[in-house]
């Protein structure tokens, strides 16, 4: 039952995800200049956003 709960859960950092990249896609597109200091925030937010999933999994094993 709890994975249940944990798919239904990971579809908020899949949105997430998938927010942060086509942002980070939008920017370059806009602004090819900018893509290095872009590319370092759509990577810290990339890692955010799947520390959520990652710690999700792991709640859904230990409860």
């Amino acid at each position: 039952m709890n994975m249940i709960g944990y798919g239904l859960a990971a579809i908020g950092p899949g949105v997430g995800i998938g927010l942060i990249f086509a942002a980070y896609i939008n920017g370059v597109a806009r602004q090819p200049e900018a893509q290095s200091r872009l590319q370092s925030i759509a990577i810290l937010g990339f890692a955010l956003a799947e520390a959520l999933a990652i710690i999700g999994i792991a709640l859904a094993f230990v409860l």
